[in-house]
């Protein structure tokens, strides 16, 4: 039989008012549209991972996959509730409501172990010396991205931590890095080698290999699949390695993010 649902609330916190993203300033993004910033969505994703971690501990983030799509923005200050009811097959249905509306839905499994990619199918390649605009050229389908890495201090994961209210005693009993991180590694192969306007990540896909552990440096190389227009907004899709210390796989993502909304495209 399922399981009864796990249910965790979690204020919001838009860790990204000051960055370069403008989707996450206020004034600009109700010019989109919107109500205020965007919480990021790797924050949102964040506020989700703490069901499987909650069911699974450390296994999950040793060898879990997850999924998760935002639909609706979260802001700054909603009470988030995170709700997950467990499959007859084992997995985690998981959705994310603020403000009475469904926001984000995602699932979890915890499968066996399973071997990582070989480094050898995701080439390395140095992060760009300047920044082109994202466009069809810049972010080419088939074009590699690489990263220079970024060590896992205690002071960065400790920030992480507080930065998406995590509750879980387990990252700091166990010093590991909040998954938050490693998906975050996926923007940051995006926006540092182009230059975005407003942007939103709107899902990913993450097969996790290894728990990221605080003092790893973490990089990433990433494949461009795609570069496409959906209902005005154009898209791209990045198949990223992510690797601790230039050689121990993370985790293996299919992150998918709009780079030119069509509020942009079409001006």
């Amino acid at each position: 039989m399922p399981e009864a649902p796990l249910t965790y609330t979690v204020e919001a916190y838009n860790t990204a008012k000051e960055s370069e993203n403008k989707i996450h300033d206020d004034a600009v993004a109700k010019k989109f549209g919107f109500g205020g910033g965007l919480v990021p969505g790797v924050d949102v994703y964040a506020y989700m991972t703490h069901l499987p971690v909650a069911r699974w501990g450390r296994a999950w983030l040793a060898h879990g996959t997850a999924e998760c799509r935002f639909m609706k923005p979260v802001y700054d200050g909603d009470h988030v509730t995170v709700s997950a009811s467990e499959t007859a097959d084992g997995a985690l249905d998981i959705k994310l409501e603020c403000r009475g509306v469904l926001c984000a839905t995602g699932t979890a499994t915890l499968p066996p172990p399973a071997a990582a990619p070989s480094l050898g199918e995701f080439p390395k390649v140095a992060e760009r010396t300047s920044r082109p605009t994202a466009d069809e050229k810049s972010l080419a389908v088939g074009a590699w991205l690489g990263i220079e890495p970024i060590v896992a201090t205690p002071e960065l994961a400790a920030e992480y931590l507080r930065n998406v209210r995590e509750t879980s005693p387990l990252y700091e009993r166990e010093a590991l890095v909040h998954p938050v991180v490693v998906l975050r590694m996926c923007n940051f192969v995006l926006t540092r080698n182009v230059t975005f306007g407003p942007w939103m990540h709107v899902g990913s896909k993450i097969r996790n290999f290894s728990a990221a552990r605080v003092g790893d440096s973490l990089g990433v190389r990433a494949k461009v699949t795609g570069n496409y227009e959906h209902k005005g907004h154009l898209f791209v899709d990045i198949d990223a390695l992510v690797l601790a210390d230039d050689a121990r796989p993370i985790a293996r993502v299919q992150h998918v993010s709009i780079y030119r909304p069509r509020q942009l495209a079409a001006a």
